[in-house]
């Protein structure tokens, strides 16, 4: 049955549902009953149509949820309109695309979606208010999460309420461009606007469903390769704007962009009277810039003077000036930019402003964070980002990764010899063991495609598409290479399937039997198949067969055919292995990915979170996806998943106590978690203001060596000694509701010194990976605090464990604490050779606690429950009002001038430092919110601070 035909029953049923869980719940036998009474309405429905597999599907769309917005406001010189005009306001278009969106993703989605947009909206000015305004926004989502859908909905309602002319910034690639121009097409226009000579009108998506001429906005672009505002049809375009709404989905490219600045003078309203420039005056405009943070940052140096002002004679980068430029040339005006890694546009200087373009891009009126719904599969989801109460570990085992380790020589990030290594050069000659193959890792990576392929179509999937991405290079020569030998080997599999294995070589059959039953039979979620049925080789082995018969390698080149050739009919019975580099980086959607082998090795944070394009949503065949990649770049996807869902949580807690873009802004420039970031993302030398206020830094890498061991154990000894006796020993708290937490073996001083805690940090050691937690940067910060009268009263605890090693600290006997060493990334061989030893995460949650009164206590809690959002885009389930405070909320009710040291005695029985009696002596700061925070000077110098043209 035809997808079209599906949709329209799937959105029929899915309308009643909507409109009767207003009054009863939704049962499985209420579904079947809409769905028995809707088909009586088609009456010849094909012989393929799957009555078990619409309800599976409905039901599904049914149960996923989504959590609420969160957002940063300034409303300063806005006027509130939505409210008052909502009523009196036609949603001709919102309409259509709330049907047409509804079989899509859902109920609670499409009623999240219509409450976002309506905020989104009132975010901006009503369009029907006379004099000049100026509003800038930015939505953060997820990567890969719906981002799309929700600005296609914002413009809708735009239109709707009265915004003239529409113009998206749509990456700056042209498959990227055409994919957004389709979305645009079918969520908003009605047709496709790419039609030949003598061809009629042709309706897609909501024309479809509401056919009325009066809903046909007017659209400058096309879906084609040469769609977009180019030349040719700028010098032949003369509409004049302000009857129906105009739309430009555009690349940001500087010849276009010239072309568009150049019509819009031509279409000048008003003329200033002092400067003699041309402006639009009375019509308003709306820009939503896709992917904000790339391309649109300004990136040239010198924009300030030495005091911090703005240099008003600055010149911007190119994309930067010319989006500006056009904003200018309109008297009213809202700019709204979304991305999923927002930092670059958060360093935007909320005051950087030039004579010739106006203000900068920084989103002065409104911060959006757009929450992920329930089914999405996320970075989160892939790499995690949580660590247990009790600070254990994941094991080194991986639900979706694999790693690879044949791609070069050694695993070196200066290694220049083996198929595709870390350093090579433009023509470099992929080759393995000296031929021209590719190596096993990718051969597996093929057949783990196959596979997931085979058991999608095995539960049903017959008419989906399927992907598998492949990206080891930015230079297309390599690629060329590449896709000619991933080419040879798909034929290789043909044929063998085909004729029958040859004599003397590998049997690929068994090879996929041997890695289904392996890799894949073990982990199948049995929730996804089909009547309870168990998958196992024999019953996939024929849609094997089918899939090898369907394999096609395709080369991904920018340019619109990567985006047409998916919409064309038939191509979701294509399995296709896409050969790309930079240009599948951002925006562009591949349908069906199911398996990715990922070797870019990418220093810039935003690019790499960027280029993961596994992410998204994977309804059905999550437990099938696969990624390739190396031990290093999995290492990295990991903390920058941790360092951005760090700033996430700042920005939550920044909302539930109404603060604003501009204050964020100030937290984030920084914030220690961009130490993670920046690590990546500046060059050598490059320097960063860094503020510890509100943070925790912990020791999770520690040297081995007895020297050093020794070394802290003896800073600790002399602290504690200074410290002098106790204020409590075994620590206890009474927490609301008559519970009581209790340290049982630890000791509490009270009301320590700053000098102490100098001391200690200038005498104990910490390891160079100890990015955070620099023994050096912390004491800098706190001397800096102390000369400003803060920071100079500290409590410290001495944390024992449960290990039955024991340890004599400060004339003081506890137990030690347990930590496992951390094999996720580095093994335990691998960490005695480097002489460090590694773990996951150092403090338990509650122990940043032990500081705090009841009340105190109660406040924390309070707050962490107000900043809490309920988001799968950040967390692995969905979870429960917290019933403990979190760190953020525990440093922001603290006393702002009172620090507080958390001391562990590791274990040295660990795996790593076996043999030793000598504790590792762990420590974390807390750091309390301070209104007052100094900024000190880090200056990144590292392997991974290197210009990405280098690679």
């Amino acid at each position: 049955m035809s997808e079209g035909l599906s949709s329209k029953i799937r959105g029929q049923v899915m309308g009643f549902l909507e409109e009767i869980r207003k009054t009863e719940a939704i049962t499985a036998d209420r579904i079947a009953q809409i769905l028995d009474g809707v088909c009586l309405m088609f009456p010849s429905l094909p012989a393929d149509f799957d009555r078990q597999a619409m309800l599976d599907s409905i039901a599904g769309k049914i149960s996923i949820w989504i959590g609420e917005e969160r957002e940063l406001v300034n409303d300063e010189g806005h006027v509130e309109w939505l409210a008052a005009r909502k009523p009196d306001i036609s949603w001709s278009y919102w309409d259509r695309y709330r049907t047409l969106m509804l079989p899509q993703i859902g109920l609670d989605p499409i009623t999240r979606l219509d409450g976002i947009t309506d905020r989104i909206l009132s975010h901006l000015e009503d369009p029907t208010r006379e004099g000049s305004w100026d509003r800038r926004g930015l939505v953060v989502g997820h990567v890969q999460s719906g981002k799309t859908a929700n600005y296609t909905g914002l413009i809708t309602k735009a239109a709707d309420a009265g915004y003239k002319i529409i113009i998206v910034l749509a990456g700056i690639h042209k498959n990227l461009r055409s994919q957004t121009q389709i979305r645009i097409e079918e969520g908003f226009l009605g047709y496709d606007n790419d039609r030949t000579d003598g061809e009629g009108f042709r309706a897609v998506g909501v024309g479809l469903i509401d056919p009325d001429h009066r809903l046909r906005p007017d659209c400058v672009t096309n879906r084609a390769d040469d769609g977009d505002f180019n030349t040719v049809r700028a010098q032949t375009f003369s509409i004049n704007p302000g009857g129906r709404p105009l739309v430009f989905v555009i690349k940001k490219q500087r010849t276009v962009l010239m072309n568009l600045i150049n019509w819009v003078k031509w279409a000048h309203t008003a003329v200033d009277k002092d400067t003699g420039c041309e402006f639009v005056m009375g019509i308003p405009l709306l820009v939503i810039d896709d992917e904000a943070d790339h391309a649109s940052v300004d990136t040239s140096e010198g924009a300030f003077y030495e005091d911090g002002s703005p240099d008003p004679e600055h010149n911007p980068s190119t994309i930067n000036k010319l989006i500006r430029q056009l904003l200018t040339l309109f008297e009213q005006k809202a700019y709204v930019g979304y991305t999923a890694t927002p930092f670059a546009n958060i360093f935007i200087h909320e005051k950087a402003e030039t004579k010739q373009e106006g203000p900068d891009l920084f989103p002065s009126s409104f911060i959006l964070s757009l929450p992920a719904p329930s089914d999405y599969f996320g970075p989160v989801h892939v790499f995690g980002s949580e660590v247990d109460d009790d600070a254990s570990v994941e094991t080194s085992e991986h639900r979706y990764v694999r790693e690879i380790d044949d791609h070069a020589d050694s695993l070196e990030l200066e290694e220049r010899l083996g198929w595709v290594p870390p350093k090579h050069r433009n023509g470099h000659v992929p080759r393995y063991m000296g031929e021209l193959a590719p190596p096993p890792s990718l051969q597996t990576a093929i057949q783990s495609f196959i596979l997931a392929t085979a058991v999608r179509r095995a539960r049903g999937q017959v008419n989906d598409h399927n992907t598998m991405l492949v990206h080891v290079s930015r230079f297309t020569s390599v690629q060329n290479l590449v896709k000619d030998q991933i080419e040879a080997e798909v034929h290789a599999i043909q044929r063998e399937f085909r004729y029958g294995e040859m004599e003397d070589e590998r049997s690929v059959r068994q090879e996929l039997a041997s890695l289904f039953s392996k890799d894949f039979e073990p982990g199948l979620n049995p929730a996804y198949v089909p009547d309870g049925v168990t998958l196992n080789w024999k019953s996939i082995e024929k849609q094997v067969e089918i899939v090898v018969k369907q394999l096609e390698v395709r080369e991904i080149n920018g340019s619109a055919g990567d985006i047409l050739d998916q919409e064309k009919a038939g191509s979701e019975h294509v399995a296709t292995i896409a050969v790309g580099g930079d240009k599948l980086s951002r925006g562009l959607t591949l349908k069906g990915l199911t398996t990715s082998y990922f070797l870019r090795a990418s220093r810039m944070y935003d690019t790499l979170m960027q280029m993961g394009r596994w992410f998204g949503y994977r309804r059905g065949y999550e437990d099938v996806c696969r990624l390739f990649m190396t031990s290093d770049i999995r290492e990295w996807f990991e903390k920058i998943t941790t360092a951005s869902e760090e700033l996430r949580s700042e920005f939550d807690h920044m909302a539930a106590v109404g603060g604003t873009p501009r204050k964020y802004g100030l937290r984030v420039r920084s914030h220690p978690a961009l130490l993670i970031t920046s690590r990546v993302k500046m060059r050598s030398g490059t320097a960063m203001k860094l503020s510890f206020a509100g943070t925790i830094s912990e020791t999770i890498t520690f040297q081995t060596s007895e020297r050093v061991i020794e070394n802290n154990r003896d800073a600790v000894n002399a602290l504690l000694r200074a410290a002098g006796v106790p204020t409590e020993a075994d620590p206890k708290r009474q927490r609301p509701d008559g519970v009581e937490q209790h340290w049982s073996g630890s000791y509490f001083w009270r009301d320590v010194g700053a000098g102490s805690i100098l001391s200690f940090l200038a005498s104990y050691s910490t390891h160079e990976d100890s990015v955070k937690a620099n023994s050096n940067f912390l004491r800098q910060y706190i001397e800096k605090q102390v000369a400003k009268g803060d920071l100079e009263h500290w409590d410290i605890a001495l944390l024992a464990g449960r290990s039955s090693g024991k340890a004599k600290l400060g004339g003081l006997d506890l137990s030690m604490v347990q930590r496992t060493a951390l094999e996720r990334n580095t093994t335990i061989q691998e960490q005695k050779d480097a002489g460090k030893y590694v773990i996951g995460r150092l403090v338990s949650p509650r122990d940043e606690g032990i500081d705090l009164s009841e009340t105190k206590y109660a406040q924390a809690l309070d707050q962490t429950r107000k900043a809490w959002v309920q988001d799968t885009g950040r967390k692995r389930k969905r979870n429960e009002i917290p019933d403990e405070p979190d760190g953020i909320a525990m440093r922001d009710v603290r006393a702002q001038g009172r620090g507080l040291l958390l001391l562990y005695p590791l274990d040295p029985n660990n795996g790593v430092t076996d043999g030793g009696s000598i504790p590792i002596m762990a420590m974390a700061i807390s750091f309390p919110t301070s209104s007052n925070a100094t900024a000190i000077d880090y200056v990144v110098n590292n392997v991974f601070a290197r210009s990405e043209s280098e690679l």
